[in-house]
């Protein structure tokens, strides 16, 4: 049997050892400058929005940040930026494609904030190259039904766009968080491709019945089964037999590098989970290979 990563040094030695060529991470943040301080000090101040420090791992400039995933032996990774108000997310999808156009490991990733002009964007950025669309529901405070959205998830749904959103009601609960509003998208679009971030915590169960009835629904493994969530929002180990069942819908997320753990943590929470080394090559790089077209 493969070990398990001991440290970040050691994750190449454990993905040479599963015979993969290397890590897709569907779910890894590169935000605009003044966006990323902003979203580190929210951080910085963790205590008072969650109860617990959040020391964020990887707090470090542009360049090394890059470098540390090319160490790690990340193959591709978008850099999924949302927005929070009105009027930012055209802004900050030009900002993504300016980058994934000079990294070509980056997914061309974009956005969208329930707006009047939200279609118009969403179909510039897709005609751009857009290969994934994030969703924050809890951040952005809107109901993912909202009418504005109708065009833009009808777009999505036709062309088969992967959507990560942010949906579950950790590690805060939202207004429009949980899988009530998500099943009522899912009615109306049973088509989209969406990858549910965080493994909709801690709505697992209900999130699973959603990967399950839908043909396109995935799941990623953001912060899943780490010590820091296990403390606060546990996984009942009863759902693991439908989790190894979903093997090919579930995929790598990190959220680097906003993490309060190494990244080697999380391919380690994963593999304690004691799924099979087949479950553990095809979420951590042969699913997301296969839903970006990522090739070795």
């Amino acid at each position: 049997m493969v070990a398990p990563p001991a440290d970040d040094a050691d994750v190449p030695r454990y993905w040479r050892e599963l015979g993969l060529p290397g890590l897709v991470d569907v779910h890894v943040h590169f935000l605009p400058e003044r966006v990323q301080a902003k979203v580190w000090q929210y951080f910085a101040e963790a205590e008072a929005h969650y109860g617990d420090p959040w020391p964020v791992t990887y707090a470090l400039p542009e360049a090394e940040r890059l470098a540390v995933l090319e160490r790690l032996g990340v193959r591709a990774f978008p850099t999924l930026p949302y927005p929070h108000k009105p009027g930012m997310a055209a802004w900050l999808n030009d900002e993504a494609a300016a980058f994934a156009a000079e990294h070509p490991q980056v997914l061309h990733s974009a956005t969208f904030y329930p707006e009047p002009d939200a279609a118009r964007y969403v179909a510039e950025a897709l005609d751009a190259g857009a290969r994934v669309v994030k969703v924050h529901v809890q951040i952005g405070r809107f109901d993912p039904r909202d009418p504005l959205l109708e065009p833009v998830w009808a777009r999505l749904a036709e062309t088969g766009t992967p959507v990560v959103i942010h949906c579950g009601s950790g590690p805060l609960v939202g207004e429009h968080t949980g899988p009530v509003p998500m099943a009522g998208l899912l009615e109306r679009h049973p088509q989209l491709q969406l990858v549910i971030a965080h493994l909709g915590m801690p709505e697992y169960a209900a999130f699973l019945d959603l990967a399950e009835r839908y043909e396109r629904v995935h799941l990623d493994t953001t912060m899943f089964a780490t010590d820091f969530t296990e403390r606060r929002m546990p996984f009942d180990r009863a759902l693991l037999p439908r989790l190894a069942a979903l093997r090919d819908k579930v995929l790598l997320g990190s959220d680097f590098p906003s993490i309060p753990y190494p990244y080697a943590h999380q391919l380690a929470a994963l593999h304690r989970l004691e799924l099979g080394e087949d479950w553990l090559r095809a979420v951590l790089w042969h699913n997301g290979a296969r839903l970006f077209g990522v090739t070795p």
